[in-house]
């Protein structure tokens, strides 16, 4: 397992994913979210979307598994995360999730992270910050 002293500054990784038709309507089973925004396509033409747009903490979520499996992974845990939409995610679009160590606190084990999700033309989507607290230094 990782520890904070594996860790540094400017550290960071990425993953992509295509969201589906089948992530829109997990995602609002699980949550209760039914806003017709994301799931009445007819309705959503209607708005200034044009279309169905994701669910926010959809798009979000790809953090939880980015920072929660790859930096910092297995074994930490979020404290806090800072989330800014700033483009909405259609089915179809691949969205790549980042993370950048920006700051480590030893003393208290947490890593700071900028987070971004883009979508496949390079536009940020969604912009914050992560607070990761990480598993005790292992002994040895």
């Amino acid at each position: 397992m990782k520890s904070y002293m594996n860790f540094e500054i400017g550290q960071s990784a990425q993953f992509s994913r295509t969201v589906t038709e089948t992530d829109f309507i997990m995602f609002a089973g699980l949550s209760g979210d039914y806003n017709p925004i994301h799931i009445d396509q007819e309705y959503a033409e209607s708005t200034f979307f044009g279309g169905r747009i994701s669910h926010g903490l959809l798009t979000a979520s790809m953090l939880s598994r980015l920072l929660g499996m790859h930096l910092p992974g297995p074994g930490s845990i979020y404290v806090s995360q800072s989330l800014t939409f700033t483009k909405p995610v259609y089915i179809g679009d691949t969205i790549t999730a980042y993370a950048e160590v920006i700051n480590i606190n030893e003393d208290s084990r947490l890593l700071i992270l900028q987070t971004t999700c883009r979508n496949q033309i390079g536009s940020t989507v969604l912009d914050g910050e992560g607070v990761m607290k990480l598993p005790k230094k292992e002994q040895g």
